[in-house]
Formats: C-alpha cells, structure tokens, sequence
C-alpha cells in the first residue's frame, strides 16, 4: 500500500524558517525550509510504502538554524503530531479530509515553554488489495488502539471547518476535492505555489518529496484547463532558454499590439476561432483538436494532438495530416511551441517529418501604455530515412509552407493590428521629441513683442518722462485755464497723437496675445477615451500660409473634423511659417473613420469671425498607413493656392479592441437594421479588400446581387463595408468597378416598379456636389447641380437590401439630431394613410410566400365566375352578404400588354372584426395562354386595425377550365402576407388572417354558385 501524505501549512508557529520532517517506519523525508514567516505554506506530497495499518506517521516541525551544528539538531524541534496509519484507513475512501492538528510541544529544547502552533494535513491511502482485508485488520486492532486513538484525539483537537471564513483561502478546481491524489502530484510537479522563491538553497532541501525508498513515478499524461497549464508552466519552465531559430529559415518575422501572452492564447488555446477561420480560408476538413495534456517525465511538457484532412491541391489530392503541438518555454512572457506535422500518404511522406517552431516573445513597449508582442516562426525537415527525392521534397515544402503561411500572415493581419518598426521607432521618437519642443509662455512673449512698434512705444513713452520731468511749468496763456494745458506748438500736437497711436496699437498687440494664449492647447495633449477607433493626429508645421494682415503675418490655428468630433490646435502668432509640434487625439470611435477634415484659420479674437486660411480633406482608404505616417497636405481655396500653402501631418489610426471592434459595431447595426449580421469569414474580407484596394482595416458589413442601371444594366454585385459603398461588375471580361463613401451621399430615394425597371423597384443614390467623381462612369446621370447618380435595382429581395443601405448611411452620415429627424419623419410617413398608387408597387412583392387556401371544382363557366370581379350586380350582392359594407370598385383599365387592373374599396362589418376597418385592395388579372383562364392578383391594405401598418395582404386566384365537365371550371386560391416591419405578434397575426380568410372564401364561392346556378335554373323556366 502507498501513503500520500500532503503537508499543506502552518499557522502560529513560535518561529520562523521552518521545515517538516515525516517518518513513516523506518522512511523519512522533509520539506524545503521556507524563511522569514510564521504561518509558512509548503503545499508538498510525500508518498511512502506501508505494509501494516498499525503503522503511524509522525510529523515534526523544525527550526533551521545555519549555526546549529550537526549534533544539535534536536534543539531545533517545534513541535510534533503522530497520526495512525489505521485512523486514516477508517476514513470515508481511506483520505483524512484537509485537517488543522495542535502540534505538541517538545520535552526538550528551546520551545519548551512557547506555544507550538497548528499544521494543517490531509493523508491517503491506497493500494491494491488493501480494501477486501482493511476491516478485518482494524477490527482486530481496534481494542490494541483504542487507547492510542483517545490521547490523538485530545492532543490534535480535529478541526474539519479549513474552509471557513477563518481558515486561509485554498486554490481549488470546482468540483475536484483537494484529498485527491492527482490534485497533490500536480501541485508537486509544476511548483504552482508562489512560496517557491523562498525555499532554502542548501543541498538537504531537496526538490523532489518523494521518499528515498519510494520507487520513482512513470510519466502519466494529466488533463487540466489551458490557462491553470499555462500558469503552472511559468515556474517550471523560467529557468528554459528560448530555443534558437530552425535551421530551415524563417518564414514569419512580425510584431503585433498584442500583449505575448494574448497572442500565445489567440492562436494556441482550444477551440480557436482563429484556428477555424485559417481551416476554412485554407479548405481544411475533419478537424480533430485533441485536448491539451501534461506529459511527465524526464521533462515535463504540456502537449495536445491535431489531425485534419489538408485541401486537394493540383498536384496532390486531399491527404490526412496529424499534428503534434508541444510547449517547450512557458514563463509567462516568452513562449516556444514546437509542432511536428506528418503526412504519410503524400508521396514519400512516410520518409520525412515537418517541424515548425513558434517563438512569441514580448515586443518594444508602446508610449500608450500597450503590450507588444513579436511572433518568429522558422521550419525544418526531419528525415526519417535517407532518399534520393530529398531536394525535391525540400523544394516542395517550402513552396507549400510559404503559401500557406501568406495566409496565415493575412488572416492574423485582419484580427490583430501589425506593429511596423519603422512607424513605431518615428512615432514614438516624434511623439517623445514633440511633448518636449513647446516653447515657453516668455519666450513667445519676447519673439511676438520684439519689434519696431513696441519698442519705439516704450522709447516715446521714456522720452515723454523725460521731458516732463525737466521741464518748468509755463505760464497761463492763450486759452489755457488753471488745470487744463494745451500744446504750446504742433509739434508737441503731433508728439501727442503719435503716442496716443502707438500706445492703443500697443494695446491690441497685448490683448491678442493674452487672448490667443487662452485659446491655446485647449485639445493638445489631452488623452483619447474609450475602446475602439482611436485617431492621433500629430500636427507639425506649416509653410507658406496666407496673410490677410498688411504685415503679412498670420495668427493661425488649424481645426481637425472627424465623425462629427472636432479638435483645435494653438494659435501662432504673426508668422507665415508656423511650427506647432501638437499632439490631437480623437475618442474613441465605434466605427473607423474615412475622411479627417482640416481647416486653418487666422484668430481675430474670441468675439470675431475667423477669416478661413485654406481647407483640406484626408481620405484614409486613398492613404497606406506609411504615407499617412508622415504627410503634406496642401490647402485648398483660394489664398491657399496663391501662397502654395501646406500643412505637415503625421496620423495613426488603431483600434485597440481589435476584431471584438467589428464585433461590437455588427451588433450596433442590428438593432437600426433590423436583421442578424454576422461577422464575414476572413476569406471572403480579403478579397473584397483585394477587390477594391482597401486597407487591412476594412471589413464587409453585407452585400446584395443587383443590376447597376446605366445605358445597359449591368448585373453585379453591390458591396457595403463600415465605410464604403461598392460596386462590381464582370461582364465576359468587361469589368466595371468603382466605390464612394458613405459621407459622399446625399439622399437616397426608393422608386416604385415601373415599366423601365421590369416591374422592379429601384434605389437611387444621389452623392453630394463634387463628391464620388472618381465613380463618376458608374452613375446613371449627373443633375444641374452636378451631383451624381447612381440607381440599382432588380435586387433579390428589396425590401431587405433598401432597409439596410438606409440603416447604415443613417447611422454612419447622420448626426443625432438628423436621426432625431428621420426617425420623425418616417412615423409621420407611417401614420400617413399610403395611397393606391403606391399599394400597387407591392403587386410584385417578392418577399411574400403563397399557400393555397381554397380549391374547388365548380359546376359552372369560367364567364360565369368571373362576374364576381367585373364590377356587376352579381359582385356587390355577394359581397354584401360577406359583409362588406359600402362596397365599390372602379373600371378596369389596361396597365400593360394583357394586364389589366382596378380599384376596391369598402369596411368591413363588426362581425368580421370587432375593430371595423376599412380595406383598399388594388387587383391586376391576366389571361392564362390559350385563353383557357384567369390569374387575378389582390394586394389587401387593411385600415384602423392593430398593427395594419406592419403588412399587406397577397391573394392570387387560378381560374382555369376543368377537365371533369365541359361546362364547369377550377378554381384556386393562395394567401401570402407581405411583413413590411417586424413584430412579435408576426406568427399570431399570420395564422388569424390566414384562418379567418379560408372560411371567407369558402362562403364567398359556395355563395357564388348558388347564386349563379339559381339564375341558370330561373332563366330556363323563363
């Protein structure tokens, strides 16, 4: 039988640095010294071999002393507690639950006379054999021990509340019990506890705990959650050194804005959706994913094993692969993950092995405070056998490898944001150099007053002084009266107007500066708020700006617009060269911006109108993130363009929730939708990035098949992105290809069917003047005012593409009070009773779905029933029985080759709904060919009921000769509803209307040819 013994802890001892010596028989083990605590927790199993239950362990406490010497040992002991092997085998499954026991003071030594504290254990006991014989053995040594058992039990004095709010907190897996045996060879194992730096370094405290006698453990794979692994792996592996590269090469070198840890996580953790997004953008199937494992040993690792079936390529069919994925460093920060691919059943497969080495390791740290992470991945081949194909397969699995790793490099690209160390070393060098290069308050005051006008103020005013200090009071003369002088000559006139000049010039010199110096770094330096699109603008010099002052000086400070936010530099005073070395962060956007505006204005005061110095507008999808990193803008109007002028610029855009972001944003745009967005594959986000030449940033929200109507429709597909509106086109070659932005349009207009669009709707799309020119040859015309057109219908289902197309340019283009608006202004337009003409466009709904409701073999012609639709006698009479009251119709009138429609009206009777309601109906009825039928379609618009505005009601009658009789016809009927908006009454609503409808047309025909049938009858009896 084995013993697991499990010094958890102590508490209260008398001293410090301490260890634990156990001895069961003639075995003997301790613990390692832990130093400078009183209540010191080992968390250490020892196992030993126990042949008899009458066995017991004793437990001593001792205290480490470098000075004790050898024979002085026994001074050292704390205090000690023995425990019988057979009191742990009367147990519930032969375990001592995790038990505080007093330690008993020694009889001699230095703690005599000290209280001794208490050591909390747990114990077990297994062994094969052991259970069929232990009642037996402890039956008959249960009166030799019963004596024994009443001195342990007043001396321990059992406490089994260690979990209580007194007791320290244990770190323990829900639903595992910490008495297991696993739990113990875990904790042993991989050192998880903290207390490990404080071990003792002599050579008796050793590492291992297992008894001297005992027999060495075989490794065993445990299971356990990936990031408890990950955690336990830190102190087993910190000492491991990061392996070097493969000898193959390196076939990925980047960094990310990604702490290593994350990354580790991101790509390694199970059930990845990393991992599945690169299986299906490489065509990988069958994926198996094999939990992660510890694997004990010579060298503990942390393994799991994947197996998939890799896509056919042109050379090679769909062959199995299985992958072996080991952690060979884990300390937290740095991490190395060695994986070893093998195929076997692509041509000599069985003769070589694949191995990749992942190498994560922190990056530079960035000046906002973010992680970086640097992602290294080199290969090799491993020959399992010599063979004259060796180049040849080398050639081959580099090209593979280099493939499927450009993939991999630009799906991690669309989830995580690269860190280029050429933009990283300028932007943090540029934002380090700008937070120190401002100028002090004195030294502008001395740089703007240092001039001729000043200093020929003071030069005056000191003259002035001068004078009247010299000078002797003159006698009354000419007009002058006590207490009022006057200039004795013009010259001191016009010395005095001078001053007066110069000093009220002085003055406003002096009020502009306190002035701009109040409206200056109002936004430099102030830190972005929030998760999501972060904007930095960097805001470095200009050159040649205008001048509307005759010195030809300017008092500029520029103006940034982003989505509705705005930012303001500081105003430079009277230069045309200004430097301002600013740093501008927007907030944090929920959607990425497109377009950055910038305006420079010169300042004339809080209270005046700013003159405009020049404009210009940044169009981010138009700009890599390296030119954006560093560029001239030149300004647009006209004192701009006279004077060449220019603005320097560096600008970052990072989203520092990364692809949770998009996420976030998919779900806002539900809600104004109406629909489920799901988060396209990144396969289908890359090429839609490739097809436009979009950054790696953007991302598909949906996308529609429709006809672009020009000249000639064109049908294509219609592209919609967080910024973008797109359009693409293939026609046998021809390509027809072109995009604008959301912030480009204007209006957008929904047209009913008509004959030019084929009985289709069409949503027009008018961009605003000047805008969208480079889509100029895909719009269907240009108005007076020069704004582009573009119209696209023939969609699949319209009334879904319309609400999205409107949903998202509200939500990206429209401010809050404007949405205010809308939303007002669409209620009004629901409330407003919708006309007959527009009920019409609805005849070609294609998002209702019919179901028969009615077929029937009636004894009578197709002429006779069609009588109940031409607007006689015969229709109102029945449809007065069918209460319908105040019952009219209009004449047919042809509305196309064939087709013919009409107009009806009337309210229903309280006994058909208790609400009344009225009812307009427009009806469109076309020949069968051969003349042998009718169809007849019905849209149904139903008034002042609940709900009458979230739908419209579709019938459709078949009339058509029956083959039974000569004289007789068939007759069917089908209902669909049309839902025009959502609600949560949809499925009640349905099933009423359908229900009430099929007994209406039921007694609406029955009654028919009654009525037709009496009238044959009377009419030959006449």
């Amino acid at each position: 039988m084995r013993l697991y013994v499990y010094v958890l802890q102590a508490k209260d001892l008398a001293v410090k640095d301490t260890y634990v010596k156990l001895q069961v028989g003639k075995f003997k083990s301790k613990t390692r010294t832990l130093r400078n605590t009183l209540n010191p927790v080992w968390n250490e199993e020892f196992v030993f071999r126990v042949h008899d239950v009458g066995e017991q362990v004793v437990v001593s406490v001792f205290h480490h002393d470098d000075d004790s010497g050898f024979f002085n040992a026994s001074k050292g002991l704390v205090g000690r507690v023995t425990i019988p092997v057979w009191l742990v085998a009367d147990e519930d499954n032969q375990t001592l639950p995790p038990t505080w026991l007093s330690l008993e003071k020694p009889k001699t030594g230095r703690f005599i006379n000290k209280d001794c504290g208490k050591i909390l254990l747990t114990i077990s006991l297994h062994g094969k054999g052991h259970d069929n014989s232990m009642k037996h053995l402890l039956h008959a040594q249960s009166d030799i021990y019963h004596k024994d058992y009443k001195e342990f039990e007043s001396t321990c004095k059992l406490s089994h509340d260690i979990f209580s709010a007194k007791a320290p907190c244990l770190k323990i897996t829900e639903g595992k019990h910490l008495v297991k045996a696993i739990a113990g060879r875990l904790e042993k194992l991989f050192n998880k506890t903290e207390e490990t730096a404080r071990t003792d370094d002599s050579p008796s405290d050793l590492s291992t705990t297992v008894s001297d006698h005992e027999d060495s453990l075989e490794g065993h794979h445990y299971s356990c959650s990936f990031e408890e692994a990950i955690e336990l792996m830190q102190s087993k592996h910190n000492q491991h050194k990061m392996p070097e590269n493969l000898e193959g090469g390196i076939i990925l070198d980047q960094m990310y804005t990604l702490s290593s840890y994350d990354l580790n996580k991101f790509l390694f953790a199970p059930d990845s959706q990393f991992r599945k997004d690169l299986a299906d953008l490489q065509g990988t199937t069958d994926v198996q994913e094999g939990s992660w494992t510890w694997k004990s040993g010579d060298v503990s690792c942390l393994t799991r094993v994947i197996t998939y079936t890799k896509a056919a390529t042109k050379l090679v069919k769909a062959v199995k692969a299985r992958e072996e994925q080991t952690y060979i460093k884990a300390n937290g920060r740095e991490f190395a993950i060695l994986i070893t691919a093998s195929t076997p059943q692509v041509p000599y497969g069985s003769t070589f092995k694949i191995e990749l080495l992942y190498k994560i390791m922190p990056g530079p740290e960035l000046t906002r405070g973010e992680e970086s992470s640097h992602l290294i991945i080199s290969w090799r081949i491993n020959f399992q056998q010599s063979t004259v194909m060796r180049s040849m397969i080398e050639g081959g699995v580099k090209q593979g490898l280099m493939e499927s790793f450009d993939q991999f490099s630009n799906l991690l690209a669309q989830n995580l944001k690269i860190l280029d160390l050429m933009e990283l070393s300028d932007r943090d060098h540029m934002l380090s150099t700008l937070q120190t290069e401002h100028q002090s308050d004195w030294e502008l005051a001395t740089e703007y007053f240092w001039n001729f006008t000043v200093v020929f103020t003071i030069f005056m005013v000191l003259y002035l002084m001068v004078h009247l200090v010299l000078c002797d009071s003159s006698k009354v003369q000419g007009l002058e009266i006590d207490g009022l002088e006057l200039p004795d000559s013009f010259g001191e006139l016009i010395t005095g107007g001078i001053l007066i000049l110069l000093l009220q010039r002085v003055y406003n010199m002096v009020s502009h500066f306190i002035q701009a110096r109040l409206q200056r770094g109002s936004d430099h330096g102030v830190k972005a708020q929030g998760d999501g699109w972060v904007l930095t603008v960097a805001l470095i010099e200009g050159v040649n700006l205008a001048s509307l002052d005759s010195t030809g000086f300017s008092d500029p400070y520029v103006v940034f617009t982003c989505n509705g936010k705005t930012r303001t530099s500081s105003v430079k005073l009277q230069t045309h060269d200004p430097q301002w070395n600013e740093i501008l962060e927007f907030d944090a956007m929920e959607e990425p911006p497109s377009v950055l505006d910038v305006e420079v204005f010169d300042f004339d005061g809080p209270f005046d109108q700013a003159a405009s110095l020049g404009h210009a507008e940044i169009n981010f999808l138009k700009h890599t993130s390296t030119e954006l990193a560093d560029l001239w803008v030149p300004l647009e109007g006209k004192l701009a363009q006279s004077s060449q002028s220019k603005l320097r610029l560096r600008i970052f855009l990072d989203n520092n929730k990364g692809v949770e972001a998009i996420k976030d944003y998919l779900s806002k745009m539900e809600k104004e939708v109406g629909k489920k967005l799901n988060l396209r594959s990144p396969h289908r986000n890359s090429t839609f990035q490739k097809l436009f030449g979009l950054p790696p940033e953007e991302f598909l929200v949906s996308d529609f098949t429709c006809h672009l109507k020009r000249k000639l429709p064109v049908q294509g597909r219609l592209f919609l992105s967080a910024r973008i509106v797109g359009f693409y086109a293939n026609f046998f070659g021809h390509k027809t290809k072109f995009f604008f932005l959301w912030e480009d349009i204007e209006d957008i207009k929904v047209l009913p069917p008509s004959l030019a669009s084929v009985g289709s709707p069409s949503l027009v799309i008018v961009l605003r003047k000047g805008r969208g020119l480079d889509a100029r040859h895909g719009a269907k015309s240009q108005d007076e005012e020069g704004r582009l057109r573009f119209s696209f219908q023939s969609f699949v289902s319209f009334n879904v593409a319309s609400r999205t197309i409107m949903a998202l340019w509200r939500t990206i283009t429209l401010t809050p009070d404007q949405k205010a608006e809308t939303v007002e202004g669409q209620q009004d337009q629901e409330e407003r009773p919708i006309t007959l003409e527009e009920v019409g466009s609805i005849l070609d709904a294609e998002d209702a779905k019919m179901s028969k409701i009615y077929t029937a073999e009636l004894p009578i012609s197709i002429t006779s029933l069609m009588e109940i639709f031409d607007g006689g006698k015969l229709e109102h009479k029945i449809m007065e029985k069918s209460d319908c009251l105040n019952y009219a119709t209009t004449v047919w009138e042809p509305v196309k080759p064939g087709v013919s429609e009409r107009q009806v009206s009337y309210k229903f009777n309280r006994h058909v709904s208790v609400f009344g309601g009225e009812v307009t109906s427009i009806q469109q009825k076309s020949p069968i060919a051969n003349d042998e039928g009718w169809i007849l379609n019905e849209i149904m618009m139903l008034h002042d009921v609940p709900f009458c505005d979230h739908f419209r009601v579709h019938f459709m009658y078949q009339i058509e000769k029956s083959g039974l009789a000569h004289n007789a016809c068939k007759c069917d009927a089908y209902i669909g509803i049309t839902w025009l908006k959502s609600t949560k009454f949809q499925l009640r609503i349905t099933r009423n209307i359908t229900e009430k409808f099929i007994h209406r047309l039921k007694k609406i025909f029955e009654m028919v040819e009654r009525e037709i049938l009496f009238e044959t009858q009377q009419d030959s009896c006449n």
